[in-house]
């Protein structure tokens, strides 16, 4: 799986062709940006988003629960670490993500909680907490 990100202007919109799908990405006006477009850590919100939607349905349609809909909501922040003893230091703040789900259909709370389980499951949110490696290399 291949991702480019181009310039497309000389502030932050960038363009980002996904396979044969194209989008967008730019800075809020606060940061020097157009907010033309999703900001980075939006996109990467919804990535977390759509693959928590999907890993969901799938699971509940393999169970055959009655499962009509799946609602999120995400945020992302910085926060200080709940542990820090010199919270001053700017190496101390994490990355938080809240994601609120709403589970529509007559499922049973046995069905609700497993769900809420398989949630915390999805691709995405494993690679966001598990160790990542990136490796950057440059055309000089």
């Amino acid at each position: 799986m291949d991702v480019s990100v181009e310039s497309a202007s000389p502030d932050f919109l960038e363009n980002i062709s996904a396979g044969r799908h194209a989008l967008q990405a730019d800075e809020p006006v606060s940061a020097g940006g157009q907010d033309a477009a999703p900001s980075p850590y939006e996109l990467l919100l919804a990535a977390l988003g759509a693959c928590t939607v999907v890993t969901l349905r799938m699971y509940a349609k393999r169970k055959g629960w009655p499962l009509q809909g799946v609602r999120l909501t995400l945020s992302h922040e910085k926060v200080h670490a709940e542990d820090c003893a010199n919270c001053e230091r700017p190496g101390s703040l994490i990355d938080r993500i809240d994601l609120r789900l709403q589970l529509v259909g007559e499922l049973s709370a046995e069905q609700r909680h497993t769900l809420l389980a398989i949630a915390e499951k999805c691709p995405v949110h494993r690679t966001l907490t598990s160790e990542i490696q990136i490796h950057t290399l440059a055309d000089l």
